[in-house]
């Protein structure tokens, strides 16, 4: 199939659902797939945005102004994982169980608002990689619209350029308690502390970033084309001071550079496959 008749297959799910609550974070495929989900059914959408400590200031504003500028009804629940029992510990299931919470209370403000169904922006690329939330999404009957058309991250990047969405080209993100090593604690402060590294790189320019936590240890991820930049001596001076001033006591460069879900890579096989 091309990614036009993926497209028509997408609104014809959408419509099939009569109306829908879709989880909305401003990212690239919730986006794509609110703005579908409002042309396939107009005024039967709302977007459910949750805030919360793990999720940056300026995705939140960012996700404001699209349903402002398009006129989609947007709704923010407050969702603190880190008072879900065992979050904090940050376990291997940590996604189940922030999914699994969050989508509770998304189901609650869908039926509120006589909404028939509830639906998540993953994509056909999510299906390789560690995922435990999506446990939750089908413990939860929550639809996944994009995977059900077969939709990869690259295609929806493609058809939002097409569509005129500004997110087509904008960096794939994860809240950021994705940030921390399995196993260790993740707290308010810590998260601020990343929350400030990556903003920093992202003003200097650098596109696709995650500043992974070890300890005080930072571990930054760029794309390979953006080695060289980081490593410019009054770039990488300026990160180290301003890193340092955040709370870290060291700072340092992954020279594998950015790729998706890192911190899977110390998980054995058969925990991967659970």
């Amino acid at each position: 199939m091309t990614i036009h008749d993926k497209y028509r297959v997408l609104q014809e799910n959408l419509k099939a659902l009569g109306s829908v609550a879709v989880a909305f974070s401003s990212g690239v495929d919730s986006t794509f797939l609110l703005k579908a989900a409002q042309e396939a059914l107009g005024d039967k959408v709302i977007a459910v945005t949750a805030s919360s400590c793990s999720f940056p200031k300026r995705e939140l504003e960012e996700a404001k102004v699209f349903c402002e500028k398009n006129g989609i009804c947007q709704i923010i629940v407050e969702s603190e994982e880190l008072d879900i029992d065992g979050f904090r510990q940050n376990p291997k299931n940590r996604c189940y169980l922030c999914k699994h919470e969050l989508f509770e209370k998304i189901w609650e403000i869908a039926k509120e608002n006589g909404m028939n169904a509830v639906a998540e922006g993953s994509n056909m690329d999510d299906n390789g990689d560690y995922r435990p939330g999506l446990i939750a999404v089908k413990e939860l009957g929550v639809s996944s619209p994009l995977r059900q058309a077969e939709f990869s991250k690259a295609e929806i990047r493609e058809l939002s350029k097409e569509m005129g969405l500004p997110t087509w080209d904008k960096q794939s993100f994860a809240c950021l308690s994705s940030r921390f090593v399995y196993g260790e604690t993740i707290n308010e402060k810590k998260l601020g502390m990343v929350d400030k590294a990556e903003q920093l790189l992202l003003d200097m320019g650098f596109h696709q970033v995650r500043v992974r936590i070890h300890g005080n240890i930072a571990r930054i991820e760029v794309l390979p084309g953006e080695i060289t930049k980081i490593v410019e001596e009054k770039n990488r001076m300026k990160i180290a001071s301003k890193l340092k001033e955040y709370g870290f006591d060291y700072v340092t460069l992954d020279l594998l550079g950015y790729r998706t879900g890192s911190m899977n890579e110390t998980l054995e096989d058969k925990e991967i496959k659970k």
